[in-house]
């Protein structure tokens, strides 16, 4: 059995962090499904800024798009909701069968709306009302501007993937928004059955620190980071207030490991894969992880749902002078700016090859 369908078999949903059109067309998104137990996948504005350099295979859309006069955002999220409902419809066999619980794709509003609510809250809307599929998650920073349209939208009855979290109090602030919008929906009469995934970023945590500590200690603070909030986790979802809503038909917010990909050259290109088997989670990981993985990965010991030793680590480096909680604050921040600067990338790329492709016609 390989190690894609042993980790699938722990219980632990195995989604790709890529999505191109190139992907699609060619057959390997349902070849990864079928061979490698792929049930899902997440994409942000660096994937798609990569996807439309590299690949000619979009110049044809956005000419005619052009020539409808389209630009900017309202082109790209043209191309961004073709790609995501064609790759929904592939997972819908899966979305169907596991009742709502896996067969997931990801589409991010812009990040330029980080610190601003109201309208995340109106872009989430719009954004699932177009793509028409059940199986879409909208993409809302866990930011403090994040936090309250991540509650409305869950109201709304829009799923919601929470981006850019980096500790187990992140996450808490994300399941409690999640857990007030569905509480909200069934004081309402409504149907308390809404998707969501909170998405705790990894990697990043080790390549802050790598040249701050002693070597003993690289490539080691974000699986302890990890461990720590899936025990949080499940301390949650075996609350009374869990049950209560569990009980109304609620689904649970999946927590998943994103920034799965190993930066460190010197350290196993599976290291993060192989260190977060943990059931009921997702791991969203890039395509050369994920190959990696299905080559010479290993399914051992799933994570304990009492955090094993994260506290011991943890301690560690405060020792060593991390202050945690600090660094998630900069890494989230961090992340935003950079999500932002993606976005912007994104919009020059867009721009140029538009003008590019009108002008030569």
């Amino acid at each position: 059995m390989s190690a894609t369908r042993q980790l699938h078999d722990l219980g632990q949903s195995l989604w790709l962090d890529n999505i191109t059109r190139a992907l699609l067309t060619s057959g390997t998104l349902e070849r990864y499904i079928e061979e490698l137990a792929v049930t899902g996948l997440t994409s942000n504005p660096t994937i798609f800024d990569h996807a439309i350099k590299n690949a000619g295979i979009y110049d044809d859309a956005i000419r005619s798009k052009a020539d409808e006069g389209k630009s900017g955002e309202a082109l790209f999220f043209e191309l961004a909701l073709e790609d995501l409902t064609r790759a929904a419809d592939l997972f819908r066999p899966i979305h169907d069968a596991t009742g709502g619980v896996d067969g997931w794709v990801s589409l991010e509003v812009s990040p330029l709306l980080a610190d601003d609510s109201a309208g995340t809250i109106k872009a989430a809307a719009q954004l699932h009302t177009r793509a028409q599929r059940p199986n879409l998650f909208i993409k809302i920073p866990g930011t403090r501007a994040g936090l309250p349209a991540i509650e409305e939208t869950i109201f709304a009855g829009v799923p919601v993937n929470v981006t850019l979290l980096f500790s187990r109090e992140h996450y808490l602030a994300a399941a409690e928004a999640y857990m007030r919008g569905i509480e909200r929906r069934i004081a309402a009469g409504l149907d308390p059955k809404v998707g969501s995934v909170a998405s705790i970023f990894v990697s990043r945590w080790d390549v802050a620190v790598k040249d701050k500590v002693q070597a003993q200690f690289r490539n080691r603070l974000g699986i302890a980071i990890a461990m720590r909030t899936y025990k949080a986790c499940r301390d949650l979802l075996a609350s009374p207030r869990w049950q209560k809503l569990a009980a109304s038909g609620a689904q649970p917010q999946r927590l998943l490991w994103a920034s799965t990909g190993t930066k460190d050259p010197t350290a196993s290109d599976v290291l993060y894969v192989q260190a977060l088997a943990a059931p009921e989670t997702i791991n969203t990981m890039p395509e050369q992880t994920l190959l990696a993985f299905a080559d010479h990965g290993a399914v051992n010991d799933a994570m304990r749902v009492d955090g094993g030793s994260a506290e011991i680590v943890l301690a560690e480096f405060k020792r060593e002078g991390v202050d945690a909680e600090a660094l998630a604050a900069d890494l989230q921040r961090e992340g935003t700016e950079s999500f932002a600067k993606s976005w912007r990338d994104l919009m020059l790329r867009i721009g140029s090859k538009r003008e590019r492709l009108t002008r030569t016609q």
